[in-house]
């Protein structure tokens, strides 16, 4: 079986950078260095503003296509903190947010474990040819994960062409309007056992995250253990909707950590593109860390503009490394899971927020995966099955990719499998942060060739091409 391996690599790189909010204490209940500084920028007098606003522009303004945008956004953080009876001038406000501001970037340390879909703008291309959109994982200061996105071209024969990169980013921006609704929330938290859903009884039907808040400020709460109170502010907090730069070039969106609940990041991204009814949404799956408690979650996009993070509910719902099937099966949508760290599972659900149950469908029995297995992505449909890219964890936590195939009409089980590893990480991939990886979060199918863009040990990207009938061949 031969495997073709691009000369592409997607390397880290610390130019491409962010702006963030610095917080003094405004979100940490701890403002008196917040209002320190608040009050020095409004000692500055109005004359000396021009020339101060010049320099930091001179210095920041040329590495962002929209530095007032961010400066604007992070001046409005701080906002409720000014004295009522200031009036602040346009420009002061922006010194503001300069100065509640800072630069984040987002891939300093690593970008790796990249998912492939195809690209829901397929126009202009020549025959045989296909767009994509690559996810990966990028990880800046503080180890924390935030999603990037690139774009290309692969040809009749598998070749890869990524699209040129810009030298900007521009993060996402939450849609704190985002409307709640009562109803949605108490259904799909019923399978939670320790959150009193009465407490919903205290929003109307339809609230937003700022009516939340004001019932806070009014004590709304006090009478409903601290568990349902954690609860709610989880589920509000990691619940929401973001957009992103439809002007620019979708190599320079960034969804950033949002919410509380993913402060340390959003980590290995699983798109997939879900078909039902004849219309497609690209659905990913995510694990949503703040340092402790992780949580899998989905992540909604019709254009790779605009973004829906939502949370998932269940026992079933635990661990890393969820992977949706393409589509329903038997009227039920599909998961091929990993709870207990190191078996694949599969789970069918009703609902595509929560999930209960879950089946061990292939435990450690060969010696380069006897440590742990998972997925890398979603499975991919062949006349002959449901093709499943596998991840093995060997000696000397040695990670390679492998091949089993599903039932087409009962996916729990597994009717052939490659009896030996897909893909190895030689000596050149074989070096970097975490050594001896290779790892993918989801393939493309294509012209009848498998193409898996892959992190090599976690230090960067790159792509294999394999013919899937070979593959096949290969397999007992």
């Amino acid at each position: 079986m031969k495997v073709k391996r691009s000369n592409i690599q997607l390397k880290a790189n610390p130019k491409r950078v962010i702006i963030n909010f610095l917080d003094l204490g405004i979100n940490t209940n701890n403002i008196k260095r917040s209002k320190r500084l608040i009050d020095t920028v409004l000692s500055i007098p109005e004359n000396e503003l021009d020339i101060l606003y010049e320099r930091i522009k001179k210095s920041f303004a040329f590495r962002h296509r929209n530095f007032e945008h961010y400066l604007k956004i992070n001046f409005a953080k701080v906002k409720p903190e000014l004295p009522s009876d200031v009036i602040i001038s346009e420009i002061r406000s922006l010194i503001i947010g300069a100065y509640f501001s800072k630069e984040y970037s987002v891939q300093s340390a690593a970008l790796f474990n990249p998912s492939m879909v195809a690209h829901p703008d397929q126009n202009g291309l020549k025959e045989g040819e296909k767009r994509f959109v690559l996810s990966l994982r990028a990880v800046g200061e503080g180890h924390i994960s935030s999603i990037e996105f690139r774009s290309g071209i692969v040809d009749k024969d598998g070749t890869i062409k990524l699209d040129e990169e810009t030298g900007f980013l521009s993060c996402s921006d939450k849609e704190l309007s985002k409307v709640y609704h009562t109803k949605g929330i108490i259904k799909n938290t019923e399978v939670l056992k320790d959150f009193d859903q009465s407490i919903m009884r205290v929003f109307e039907e339809d609230f937003t995250y700022y009516d939340y808040l004001e019932k806070v400020k009014a004590n709304a709460f006090s009478t409903f253990d601290k568990a349902t109170q954690e609860e709610l502010f989880h589920i509000l907090d990691t619940n929401y909707d973001v957009i992103t730069d439809e002007n620019a070039p979708i190599s320079e969106r960034v969804i950033f950590p949002n919410a509380l609940g993913e402060s340390m990041g959003m980590e290995d991204v699983r798109f997939v593109a879900f078909t039902e009814n004849g219309k497609t949404k690209y659905i990913g799956t995510y694990t949503a860390f703040n340092g402790s408690r992780i949580s899998p979650h989905l992540i909604i996009t019709e254009d790779f503009v605009h973004f829906r993070v939502r949370s998932m509910y269940g026992d079933a719902v635990s661990d890393k490394g969820m992977a949706l099937f393409p589509e329903k099966i038997d009227g039920k949508f599909v998961m091929i899971g990993r709870q207990g760290g190191e078996n694949i599972t599969i789970m069918y659900s009703d609902n595509l927020f929560i999930w209960n149950d879950y089946e061990v469908i292939m435990t450690p029995e060969d010696t380069w995966g006897y440590v742990q297995l998972g997925n890398c992505g979603s499975p991919i449909k062949t006349k002959e099955g449901w093709l499943l890219i596998t991840h093995a964890v060997g000696p000397m936590r040695k990670y390679v990719l492998g091949a089993i195939l599903l039932d087409l009409n009962n996916p729990s089980k597994i009717i052939k499998k490659l009896n030996k590893p897909l893909l190895s990480p030689n000596g050149e991939e074989r070096e970097g942060y975490v050594p001896n990886v290779v790892y993918s979060c989801g393939s493309m199918e294509h012209k009848g060739y498998l193409i898996t863009p892959y992190a090599m040990s976690d230090s960067a990207s790159t792509f294999a091409t394999i013919n899937i009938d070979d593959i096949l061949r290969e397999m007992n």
